[in-house]
């Protein structure tokens, strides 16, 4: 049968097989002379063995007490380090977080404030895991990260969902399209082939819904290609399979380099709250807080393009 040790009685133990005398293990110990007796009656019935001999020249260990003695320094040393330890995690001087992000967060927002947060707090370390909305959301709910930042809200009753920035998403289109310089009506939408994002996509669920809310029928569009990546998207309407929506966080870069135009299109805007995500009901660890607490600061003042 497994047995379960006493930490109290192992530090009562190790007093008096140190100093040779239960009379200065007690000091050592600071409790009576007979409350460590009865520790270590209880240490020798708990294991069948005698510990101890007690002789003139003092307390003196047994084979057994020298085995128990080596292992015992060994515990207590470690459950001293326990309250240092937790006390660097709460202050954040030695702590890891695990988070993921779809990909507008995971490739624009969260590398942008790492030097902020890290300048903070030193000693946290971030390892950040990238997929798409519906994977984010997964691992969060799988334990496998302690919080999501994500492009669009999911129904799931067992996620909180705290929105923190407003992004909004754009028509962009190749160099010298036909529509640059333009505002286009929304029905010439039918009329270009685009590149989508994958259905796990919150960029991608936001642009299928903001369509569908301006009265295109997704069945009309001319769907090219759907891509895994923002990434891909942006490469594949430089190269001209199409035009697409996508977050304006993503493309400032190609906009002033002047490899994609952006295309005004009458009477829409499309805007998504890219949101924290946590479980339900649980207390997030001083490293999620302080994560959380500069995100949103640094946020605080944008609003997308």
């Amino acid at each position: 049968m497994e047995r379960i040790v006493n930490l109290k009685q192992l530090e009562v133990f190790i007093n008096v097989a140190e100093t040779g005398s239960f009379s200065k293990g007690a000091e050592a110990s600071f409790i009576t002379q007979s409350t460590v007796s009865q520790h270590i009656f209880a240490l020798e019935n708990e294991f069948g063995l005698k510990l101890l001999d007690r002789t003139g020249k003092g307390a003196m260990l047994t084979e057994a007490g020298k085995l128990l003695l080596d292992h015992a320094r060994h515990l207590v040393d470690y459950a001293r380090e326990v309250p240092a330890a937790i006390g660097r995690f709460k202050g954040l001087e030695e702590t890891s977080l695990q988070i993921a992000g779809s990909s507008i967060p995971a490739e624009y927002l969260i590398p942008s404030m790492l030097p902020q947060l890290i300048g903070r707090f030193p000693g946290i370390t971030i390892t950040l895991l990238h997929g798409d909305s519906r994977e984010v959301l997964d691992k969060v709910l799988a334990e496998e990260v302690e919080i999501g930042v994500v492009g669009a809200r999911f129904a799931e009753d067992g996620l909180d969902f705290v929105p923190f920035i407003t992004d909004e998403l754009v028509l962009v289109a190749p160099a010298a399209h036909r529509w640059s310089g333009r505002v286009i009506d929304k029905d010439e939408l039918v009329t270009e082939p685009f590149v989508m994002r994958e259905k796990g996509s919150g960029t991608g669920r936001t642009a299928v819904k903001a369509l569908g809310k301006a009265g295109i029928d997704m069945e009309n569009l001319q769907i090219a290609a759907y891509l895994g990546s923002n990434e891909g998207v942006k490469r594949g309407v430089i190269a001209g399979v199409g035009v697409s929506f996508v977050s304006c966080l993503s493309v400032q870069k190609e906009l002033s380099q002047g490899s994609l135009v952006q295309i005004q299109v009458q009477g829409m805007q499309i805007k998504r709250e890219i949101c924290l995500v946590n479980r339900k009901g649980r207390e997030l660890s001083p490293g999620a807080v302080a994560f959380t607490a500069v995100l949103s600061e640094l946020c605080a003042d944008a609003a997308g393009c």
